[in-house]
């Protein structure tokens, strides 16, 4: 820039150089650039190894390759042709040959404008192993509101896939008219003349809720993409990987509730294209959904059960366990793959999977204690209860004094009813703390006759309890017995 503002003052190369303190044949050069730029200086350019020679054969292979090859295979290729250049150079021949054939045989689109209560999507994508077992994630996607449902799935069979679309159906709050997915055997069972041939079965599924299934063209997922990025940001929420940080799960029910919690964290939350929340959009589209019905399809559920009040069911003879919260409910139950799989479908919520089962035989009940809440105080196990003031008294000395009453009732201890009252006279003149301890060390010596209490207190200390030797019995005395004064007086 000093050379041509030097030329532009002297008018003259050599003055110029003589101002700049350079060649006159530089100031020379740099003039006819600027002129030959028309305005300005030529950007320096810098020079890129040839690929002229092999230009025309990677356009051939993009071309074959309808834009797909890759650029290392590319460049392996050409090496094998004798192109000497690097791959570096490959990446980008390659790239502006993609670009050029995108331009004239690529895909145009336009933006989908949503009707609301029209379409609706569903796709799975794999989920995270649970005790042991893989598991899937299934993503419907209401397209004019964007609400998302995902749900756990242990299986893509019929009944899973049936039980799933009814949960996301009811939490929707009505059908669309259309719903579109993938051509999995539960929805297409062949192709005629590019033409899908539906699954009879997932067709009476679409009558009973009013709900016309659809298909998208095979390898194709730019015709569902709101399912799609479903799948994705479920995935890389729901899935433990290093970027997450996410727990594995410890059983099925865990990973249900965190789909519960990723749904109520996406449908709440402002979304980028509508910038209003899905949940606020899903009250309006419910006017434009078709009604439900009260029952749910239940064909390829299986066998209906109802619950006993032993929180059980009878199958083919043999006693499978369910939630304890179904007694009295109708289940249906079915066998598939050497499991018992059992639904309950009469909730509001939809149809859901309460229990698993490996198949069994009569007489041998496959119980599952999970179905079951906590067990309570039962015959064996009883645990102290004051129904007295004296009792009440008697119990408030602490843990030793239950587990004293618990062993002396064992033991068959007689006049306990007193010797409570003896410990409640003790535990005011030493203490509760020390009369605790002595029944405690009383019950772990099997020391339940009278005085006994009262020696144990005697030969404790104020610093620790010095434990008392239990009673020995008759079989391990060292006293000599009387047998030999049976002869006497004959």
């Amino acid at each position: 820039m000093e050379i041509l503002e030097a030329f532009d003052l002297t008018g003259t190369l050599r003055g110029a150089a003589e101002l700049a303190g350079c060649d006159h044949k530089t100031v020379a050069h740099w003039v006819r650039a600027r002129d030959e730029a028309g305005g300005g200086l030529p950007v320096p350019t810098r020079p890129r190894p040839r690929i002229d020679a092999f230009a025309e054969k990677i356009e051939e292979w993009v071309d074959r390759s309808r834009g797909k090859i890759r650029a290392d295979a590319a460049h392996q290729r050409l090496v094998a042709m004798g192109y000497m250049g690097s791959e570096r150079t490959t990446r980008r021949a390659v790239a502006e040959a993609k670009r050029r054939w995108r331009a004239e045989h690529g895909r145009r689109t336009r933006p989908w404008v949503v009707e609301p209560g029209l379409w609706m999507q569903w796709d799975y994508g794999d989920g995270p192993v649970v005790e042991g077992r893989s598991t899937v994630l299934f993503c419907a996607w209401l397209a004019w509101s964007r609400y998302r449902v995902v749900l756990a799935l242990r299986d893509r069979t019929m009944a899973s896939v049936v039980m799933a679309l009814d949960r996301s159906l009811r939490a929707f709050g009505g059908a669309p008219t259309y719903a579109l997915t993938d051509n999995e055997k539960t929805v297409s069972v062949d192709h005629v003349c590019g033409i899908a041939v539906r699954n009879a079965t997932i067709v009476a599924v679409g009558r009973h809720y009013g709900l016309t299934i659809a298909t998208c063209v095979p390898a194709d997922p730019e015709s569902k993409g709101g399912s799609e990025a479903t799948v994705r940001i479920a995935k890389a929420d729901l899935v433990p990987t290093d970027h997450n940080l996410r727990d594995a799960y410890a059983s099925f029910g865990e990973l249900e509730q965190a789909c519960a919690v990723f749904c109520e964290r996406v449908n709440t939350r402002e979304h980028r294209i509508t910038r209003r929340a899905p949940a606020v959009m899903l009250a309006e589209e419910r006017d434009r959904l078709h009604r439900l019905p009260t029952m749910a399809h239940t064909v390829c559920f299986g066998e209906t059960r109802r619950v006993s009040w032993q929180s059980t069911i009878s199958v083919g003879g043999a006693l499978y366990s369910v939630p304890s919260t179904l007694v009295d409910e109708r289940v249906w139950a079915r066998a598939e793959g050497g499991k018992l799989v059992v639904v309950y479908a009469d909730g509001e919520a939809g149809s859901r999977e309460v229990a698993r089962h490996a198949l069994t035989t009569p007489g041998q009940p496959s119980i599952d204690q999970r179905h079951y809440p906590p067990r309570p105080a039962g015959a064996i196990e009883r645990k102290p209860r004051a129904r007295s003031a004296d009792e009440e008294a008697f119990l408030a000395i602490g843990s030793g004094a239950e587990a004293w009453l618990i062993a002396a009732a064992a033991a068959g201890a007689s006049r306990v009813r007193r010797k409570l009252a003896e410990a409640v006279d003790l535990a005011k003149l030493h203490g509760s703390g020390q009369v605790d301890e002595a029944l405690r060390a009383a019950a772990d010596a099997g020391r339940f006759a009278d005085g006994d209490l009262a020696a144990i207190l005697a030969h404790h200390d104020s610093a620790k309890v010095i434990a008392f030797p239990a009673k020995a019995s008759e079989q391990q005395s060292l006293q000599r017995s009387t047998a030999a004064w049976e002869g006497y007086g004959r």
